[in-house]
C-alpha cells in the first residue's frame, strides 16, 4: 500500500502561481468533479458533487431532502453564500491546480432552464435528480502548482 501522504516522487522544489479569475474558472470547466461548501446548522458542510459550467455558472444537480436544496430555495432572491471547490492535482507528483469559486447559489425554478440543465448534466449517484442549483461566482481564485525551473539562472538567464 502507498502512503498517499508521502513526499513527492521528485525531489524538485515547487512553485505556486496565482491564477487569474477567466483561466481559474476555464479550468474548473475542464473538470466535472467538485466539492461544494455551505452552512448547515451554523456549521461549515462540504459534499462531493458533479457540475457544469453553463456562461460562467456552475450548476449542480441535487435532489428533494437535500440539505442544499432546502437551503437555496428562493426566500429573499439572492439564494445563500457557497464556496465550490474544483482541482486536478496529480497525487504521485502533487502537480496540479486547484480553484475556488464563491457566490450565491439559488435553486433553478424555470422549467425551460431546469430541463435544460438535465440533459446537460448527468446526476454520478444513482438516484432521482430532479432539482437543479445554480452558482454565480463573485469571486474566483485559484493557485497552478508547478515544478520550479531549475534550469533558470540566478540572474534570469
Amino acid at each position: 500500500m502507498t502512503d498517499r501522504n508521502a513526499h513527492p516522487s521528485s525531489a524538485e522544489p515547487r512553485h505556486s502561481m496565482e491564477l487569474d479569475g477567466s483561466e481559474a474558472l476555464r479550468l474548473l470547466g475542464s473538470v466535472s468533479l467538485g466539492r461544494i461548501v455551505f452552512t448547515r446548522h451554523a456549521l461549515p458542510t462540504i459534499r462531493p458533487v458533479n457540475h457544469v459550467l453553463d456562461d460562467g455558472d456552475i450548476v449542480i444537480r441535487t435532489h428533494e431532502g437535500a440539505a442544499l436544496t432546502s437551503h437555496t430555495r428562493p426566500a429573499d432572491g439572492r439564494g445563500v453564500v457557497v464556496a465550490y471547490e474544483a482541482d486536478d492535482i496529480d497525487p504521485v507528483t502533487h502537480l496540479g491546480w486547484s480553484v475556488v469559486a464563491t457566490g450565491y447559489a439559488q435553486l433553478v425554478t424555470d422549467p425551460d432552464e431546469l430541463a435544460r440543465y438535465r440533459a446537460m448534466l448527468r446526476p454520478w449517484l444513482h438516484r432521482s435528480m430532479d432539482y437543479a442549483v445554480r452558482i454565480r461566482p463573485d469571486l474566483v481564485t485559484g493557485v497552478l502548482l508547478t515544478a520550479t525551473d531549475e534550469s533558470l539562472s540566478a540572474d534570469g538567464e
